[in-house]
């Protein structure tokens, strides 16, 4: 199976180096699944010709807001719609999972109750799931079809799904905990609150359920579908 990566943003240049830009985290998360894996670049404005070029896809997260005015944004969602109405399996991580709430009908937007950083648990199912997040934007209106998942108090649409084709999720579950690390020092001060950031530092060290994702997320992959 050929994995298209939509790649909606780049790894902060001074972390480059030692974890790698976000399409090559996804490509390690997946590793030993026997899937063969292309990235597009879109957020450079590199898009495949069509929903053809992969036979299921996979949209990173970004630095950008899905509602900023940004050329390749419209093309993005325009693709999204192409691949949701062929059926294809489709996955979207924070920035993937606002986009593609966004592009079918949804509307994303900065949340007034601020940042969410580090490790945070989501109810899922009866079973809490805890994963690290990185965002202040938020999914705020579903679009129709969608199916809530998982979430919590501070992010009620936190696990989305689209009929047995599409999944997305606001956390991150390809960031590991030094590269969270590494966001902190890099990224995140001067921008968000120190009280959360001295938060998220303080618990690099607990555990995160990435490797649950992980496997949840080769099986929707593979996945017989009508």
């Amino acid at each position: 199976m050929k994995i298209g990566i939509l790649q909606t943003g780049h790894s902060p240049e001074d972390l480059f180096g030692p974890f790698g830009d976000y399409d090559g985290m996804f490509r390690d998360m997946l590793d030993g699944n026997s899937f063969e894996f292309q990235t597009w670049a879109v957020v450079d404005g590199v898009f495949p010709d069509s929903a053809d070029d992969a036979d299921a896809w996979l949209i990173t997260g970004s630095k950008h807001g899905a509602y900023e005015d940004h050329a390749w944004i419209p093309p993005l969602e325009t693709l999204i719609r192409e691949i949701n109405t062929r059926k294809q399996p489709l996955a979207g991580i924070c920035f993937g999972h606002q986009i593609i709430a966004q592009a079918l009908g949804g509307k994303v937007k900065k949340y007034e109750g601020g940042w969410a950083v580090g490790r945070v648990t989501y109810e899922v199912d009866g079973r809490e799931l805890t994963l690290n997040a990185w965002h202040q934007d938020q999914v705020v209106a579903l679009p129709e079809g969608a199916r809530v998942l998982g979430g919590n108090d501070f992010c009620r649409n936190g696990i989305l799904a689209y009929g047995d084709h599409i999944i997305s999720w606001q956390p991150h579950p390809e960031f590991s905990s030094a590269f969270v690390g590494g966001l902190i020092e890099k990224r995140g001060r001067g921008v968000v609150p120190d009280g959360l950031l001295d938060r998220a530092a303080a618990e690099l060290d607990a555990p995160v359920d990435n490797q649950d994702i992980a496997t949840f997320l080769a099986e929707f992959y593979r996945k017989e579908r009508t």
